[in-house]
C-alpha cells in the first residue's frame, strides 16, 4: 500500500440542484465492480449532503448482463458494508453517455479501451480510471472478482471505498461551488 497524497486534478462545472455533476462507473457487465462503484459512492454522497448536487449511474461496455441486477455476490458482500445494490439494473455503456455524465470512470485497462471507442475525442477529458482517486491503495486496476471468490469481492470494495473517498474530496468541492 502506498499513501498518494496528490488526486488527479478534475474540470468539473459547477454543481446545483438544477444541474447535477454526473458519474458514470463503468466496468465490463455491468453486475460486480461498476454497481459497487457506484452504490458506495450513492452512500458517501448521501453521508455529505450532496445527494442532490451529484447524481450517479453504472454500465458495463459489453451487453452480457443488460436489465438484470448486480451479481448476488457483490450485493452480498456490498450489504455487509451498508450498500444496497438491489435497485440497480445492467445497462451497456453508449457514445451518449459521454454527452450525458461530467465524468466517466472505469474499472481496468480492457474497459478504457472500449469506452475510448465509444468517446469523441473531444470528450476524452471525462475518461478517468476510478484507481486514479485511491488514497490509501496504488491500484492502476479494479480486477474484476467474478469468477473468484468473497476474498475477491471484499478486495474491490476495499479498492473502491478508497477511490470513492478519494473522489468525494474533488466532488465535494464542484458540489458546494454554486
Amino acid at each position: 500500500m502506498s499513501n498518494r497524497r496528490h488526486l488527479p486534478s478534475l474540470d468539473l462545472p459547477a454543481a446545483t440542484p438544477a444541474r447535477p455533476l454526473r458519474v458514470l462507473m463503468v466496468c465490463m457487465g455491468n453486475i460486480c465492480r461498476s454497481p459497487s462503484a457506484h452504490g458506495v459512492l450513492e452512500r458517501k454522497l448521501a453521508d455529505a449532503g450532496l445527494a442532490d448536487r451529484i447524481q450517479v449511474d453504472s454500465a458495463g461496455t459489453h451487453d452480457y448482463h443488460v436489465g438484470r441486477p448486480p451479481d448476488e455476490r457483490a450485493q452480498a458482500h456490498a450489504l455487509r458494508r451498508g450498500v444496497d445494490l438491489s435497485a440497480q439494473r445492467a445497462r451497456q455503456l453508449s457514445r451518449q453517455d459521454f454527452d450525458d455524465f461530467d465524468l466517466v470512470l472505469v474499472m481496468d485497462d480492457a474497459n478504457e479501451q472500449a469506452a475510448r471507442r465509444l468517446c469523441a475525442p473531444a470528450q476524452r477529458h471525462r475518461l478517468r480510471r476510478l484507481t486514479d482517486f485511491c488514497t490509501r491503495h496504488s491500484a492502476h486496476e479494479v480486477p474484476d472478482p467474478y469468477y473468484g471468490g468473497a476474498d475477491g469481492f471484499e478486495h474491490v470494495l476495499d479498492l473502491v471505498e478508497d477511490a470513492c473517498d478519494g473522489l468525494l474530496r474533488q466532488l465535494a468541492a464542484a458540489g458546494r461551488h454554486s
